[in-house]
C-alpha cells in the first residue's frame, strides 16, 4: 500500500484532531498512574529491529514490546503511531518533519538507522547504460521503495547539489517499486536507475553487471537517517518507559557496534527463530550495522535541519515553519552529554 502526500496530509488533520480526544484507556497507556511496561509496535519481515534487539538483550527491563504486524514503509510506521495504532513508529527523519510541519503532535526520541561506510542506500545503473551523470538522468525513471522518504530525498538533494534546476528535477521520474522487485525492474529495462540498499545490494552486486551512480554516504558522509517518534501524551504519562526504551534501544546500538559481527548475525537469528513468525532468516546474514552516527542513538539538529532546508527549498512544507529543536528531544537518552553514559 502507498500512502500518497495529500493522502497523508488529510490523514494526519484527521489524527491531530482524534488524538485530541484520546482518553489514556488504550491496552498499553498507563492507567490509574501507573505507567506503560507494554510497547505496541510494527516489525519488519526477516529482520530484528533495534527494540528488539533491545529487549532480547535485557536492555528494556520491566518493559514488553507487544508486536502487532509489520510495517510496509516508514511513512506508514509513523502514521500508525500518530494516530495511536502503535506506542511508537520509525522513519526517514524528512518524513517525520513533515508531521511535524502538520502539527502532528509527536517528538522524535532516538536515532536508529542511517548511513555509513558498510551501511547505506545506493543508486545503480546497469552497466552498459548511457548515465554516468545527474544531468542524464533528466527524462529517466528512479525505483524506490516509497515516495516522500529517504530515497527520494536524497535523490533529489543530489540531483539539486550537481546544479539542476526545479523544472530540470520535476523531469526525473520517481516510481515506486517493493525492494524485493527492485533489482528485476532495472534488469528488464522497467525503470532506468534503481535504489538498493543492505541485502538487496549485496546480491545484485554479487550477480554482476551493474554499477554505482551515487549514494547516500557518498554525498552525505555518515549520518543518523532515521529516528523513533512516540506521541506526545505518551511522552507526558510515560516519561520513565520512553526513558527505558531509548536509553535501551542505546545501549543495544552500542552492543552491535562492539561485538564482532558474526555474534550479532548469530543473536538475531535466535530472536527470529524464537519468535516464530515464519520468516527466513538469512536476510540477516548480510547484516553489517545499523548506521546510526552518534552513540546511544542521540540525535542532533543536522540530522533534521538537512531535510528541513531541502523540503523547504523543494516547496514541500508549503511555508510551513518548523525548527529541528521542536521535533527531537535527547531529555529520554542516557547517553546525551550529561546524561551518565556519554
Amino acid at each position: 500500500m502507498q500512502i500518497s502526500r495529500t493522502g497523508l496530509a488529510a490523514l494526519l488533520a484527521a489524527a491531530t484532531t482524534a488524538l485530541a480526544a484520546l482518553s489514556g484507556c488504550g491496552g498499553s497507556d498507563a492507567q490509574g498512574g501507573a505507567e506503560a511496561t507494554e510497547l505496541r509496535y510494527q516489525g519488519s519481515v526477516g529482520q530484528v529491529t533495534l527494540p528488539e534487539l533491545a529487549e532480547d538483550l535485557g536492555y528494556l527491563g520491566n518493559v514488553k514490546l507487544k508486536w502487532i504486524g509489520n510495517t510496509i514503509s516508514g511513512p506508514q510506521d509513523i502514521q500508525a503511531a500518530t494516530t495511536g495504532d502503535t506506542d511508537f513508529g520509525g522513519a526517514f527523519n524528512g518524513a517525520i518533519v513533515k508531521l511535524a510541519a502538520a502539527k502532528a503532535p509527536i517528538k522524535a526520541v532516538v536515532g536508529y538507522y542511517g548511513a555509513d561506510k558498510d551501511t547505506n542506500i545506493g543508486f545503480y545503473v546497469l552497466d552498459n547504460s548511457p548515465i554516468k551523470t545527474a544531468r542524464d538522468l533528466i527524462g529517466k525513471k528512479i525505483g524506490v521503495n516509497t515516495l516522500g522518504a529517504h530515497a527520494e530525498a536524497v535523490t533529489k538533494t543530489y540531483l539539486a547539489r550537481n546544479g539542476l534546476t526545479d523544472a530540470e528535477i520535476k523531469q526525473v521520474e520517481l516510481v515506486v517499486v517493493p525492494p524485493v522487485n527492485t533489482e528485476q525492474a532495472l534488469r528488464q529495462g522497467q525503470i532506468d536507475v534503481a535504489s538498493l540498499g543492505q541485502v538487496l545490494r549485496d546480491k545484485a552486486l554479487a550477480r554482476g553487471g551493474i554499477r554505482t551512480l551515487f549514494s547516500d554516504y557518498d554525498m552525505l558522509g555518515a549520518f543518523t537517517a532515521g529516528s523513533y517518534v512516540f506521541r506526545d501524551d505518551f511522552l507526558k504519562k510515560n516519561p520513565d518507559t520512553v526513558r527505558t526504551f531509548v536509553t535501551g534501544v542505546g545501549k543495544a546500538i552500542e552492543w552491535s557496534r562492539t561485538q564482532p559481527r558474526e555474534t550479532v548475525i548469530a543473536r538475531f537469528q535466535d530472536i527470529i527463530r524464537k519468535r516464530a513468525r515464519n520468516e527466513d532468516a538469512t536476510l540477516v546474514t548480510y547484516w553489517k550495522s545499523y548506521g546510526v552516527a552518534n552513540k546511544g542513538g542521540v540525535i542532533s539538529d543536522t540530522e533534521f535541519s538537512t531535510w528541513i532546508d531541502w523540503l523547504t527549498r523543494a516547496g514541500e512544507l508549503k511555508g510551513k515553519q518548523v525548527t529541528a529543536s521542536e521535533i527531537y528531544t535527547n531529555q529520554y537518552n542516557d547517553f546525551r552529554p550529561g546524561g551518565g553514559l556519554q
